[in-house]
């Protein structure tokens, strides 16, 4: 007998969650199965973490639940075998929010690792790991290693890197964006969407459950806490506040993103204080670890002015114009700049991430003379930029050393951040590639390495992800890459490795 997809899919999704340490499934037909979607942990402090999962029988056809809430029982575990319970309680999961669930624990210890598990209408869900962030009086002031990762296109590749991700000993993952797609894009595809560009809650609620019934993304939100921000595909491709190229009237647009938004909050191991009220949300802020790490995780899409210099809808390497130069354009918008040149302006940890969504370092991309500045990317917000560097050397004179985290261009970058050509160093890049999904061509890596002496590294032929090591002394940064993402099974090993010493910014290539 032939079955169908659906079954076919949750089926396998059984299979592979069984043989992983983090997604061991009660033995019964995955039919029945309320926990397809798995278990997660986000947004990390010293006292607690959020867990989340979402009730889901039927991840692709709704969720199967119907209109009554269910209550969702939890636990957090000192140890795996749940021997030892140090928190647990009663949540509700609702048909308003998709029989998704946000618990935001508390009373916790800090800088150390927690397990936790749910149960529902007779139904144990996986066993998910989590970390407390270290307290702020940590006098040892340990080591810290984390992942970052963007740009995971479901048609084009396999989630291999996710597989190698979950088996690494990490302490938090930082998701840069795109974390779906909302439209089908790249060659020789391994997978399909199954469904047209979603513009309403339905259709965002069936992408994110598609995506999240790979095995793969299970285990690595089931294996360590996640900070999360947005790009672009999680609404429309290159929108700007509240148009897009693909629906200038911001009326219509506006709907579009408020429906994404609440899908975006539905799947999301984050607070309540970050759910969307329609068509807007503030998911950005300060995450601590402990003395030696701030990140500053970034919204780079809901609040940043329209593109400059565009004649038409294309955001293309374009010539410059006046506009593009603007001082009351911004990326970020004037109230988040506001607020991060606030929280820069604070002590600082030994170490500071700017954790958002893009290539932040000058680029251009003329081929031959001239300048080519791309519209969607920072060179089209060049104040905003400016800005945020004089804020990032202010810190440094204050005895703070800043490191910048990016995605969205589908290719590694190591770079010096400087404010002028020949100014010294206020800060250290990397971008970390794409999980899956296809980057720009070898020639025009090599012509942005030839035409901008401070990107230092550039790879775009290759998948995968970064691995960044903080202490004391300096950041060690890992480029782990796929051999095949369109292989299921494909093996993942270093790529590139860098370091960067404390009080002396400047990325340094270790190994290629």
């Amino acid at each position: 007998m032939k079955l169908p997809r659906r079954r076919l899919l949750l089926g396998g999704l059984a299979a592979a969650s069984l043989g992983h340490p983090f997604l061991r499934l009660n033995a019964q037909p995955a039919s029945r199965a309320l926990f397809t979607l798995g278990v997660a942990s986000g947004t990390p402090s010293a006292d607690g973490v959020v867990l989340w999962t979402r009730l889901a029988p039927e991840p692709l056809q709704g969720d199967g639940m119907g209109d009554a809430p269910v209550e969702v029982r939890w636990e957090v575990a000192d140890d795996e075998g749940f021997r030892r319970v140090a928190a647990k309680g009663t949540a509700h999961a609702t048909a308003d929010l998709a029989h998704s669930v946000h618990v935001e624990v508390r009373g916790l210890r800090p800088g150390r690792p927690y397990w936790y598990r749910f149960t529902a209408a007779g139904t144990r869900s996986p066993v998910g790991r989590t970390r407390t962030a270290p307290a702020d009086d940590d006098a040892a002031v340990q080591p810290l290693r984390f992942a970052f990762a963007s740009c995971q296109q479901y048609e084009e590749g396999y989630y291999a890197a996710y597989r190698d991700m979950a088996a690494q000993p990490l302490d938090f993952v930082v998701h840069l964006g795109d974390y779906i797609y909302e439209s089908t894009r790249g060659s020789h595809n391994v997978r399909r969407h199954e469904a047209g560009i979603p513009t309403d809650l339905a259709g965002f609620r069936n992408r994110y459950a598609l995506y999240k019934t790979d095995p793969h993304l299970q285990a690595a939100h089931a294996a360590f806490p996640w900070l999360v921000t947005w790009d672009d595909h999680e609404v429309a491709n290159d929108y700007t506040d509240d148009v897009s190229p693909r629906t200038p009237d911001p009326a219509q647009f506006l709907a579009i993103r408020a429906a994404a938004y609440q899908a975006w909050y539905e799947h999301m191991p984050v607070p309540a204080r970050m759910r969307p009220r329609g068509a807007g949300a503030t998911i950005y802020g300060r995450h601590r670890f402990g003395r030696m790490l701030d990140v500053m995780l970034l919204d780079g899409r809901q609040y940043r002015s329209h593109h400059a210099c565009l004649t038409g809808r294309s955001t293309k390497p374009l010539a410059d114009c006046a506009d593009r130069l603007a001082p009351e354009r911004s990326l970020l918008g004037m109230q988040q700049e506001a607020w991060l040149a606030n929280e820069l302006a604070a002590p600082p940890a030994r170490w500071t991430v700017i954790a958002q969504p893009t290539l932040l370092a000058e680029a251009d991309r003329q081929h031959g003379p001239g300048h080519g500045y791309w519209m969607d990317g920072w060179d089209g917000y060049a104040a905003s930029r400016t800005r945020l560097l004089d804020a990032l050397a202010a810190n440094q004179s204050r005895g703070g050393d800043a490191l910048v985290l990016g995605g969205d261009v589908h290719a590694f970058w190591a770079a010096d951040l400087r404010r002028e050509p020949q100014g010294p160093i206020v800060a250290t890049e990397f971008v970390g590639g794409a999980i899956t999904s296809e980057g720009p061509s070898a020639a025009s890596v090599a012509h942005m390495r030839a035409k901008n002496e401070h990107l230092r590294y550039g790879r775009a032929d290759k998948r995968g992800y970064g691995l960044m090591t903080l202490d004391a002394r300096g950041c060690a940064v890992e480029f782990r890459a796929v051999d095949d993402e369109k292989n299921a099974d494909s093996a993942v090993a270093a790529m590139a490795r860098f370091s960067v010493e404390r009080g002396a910014p400047g990325v340094r290539l270790e190994s290629t």
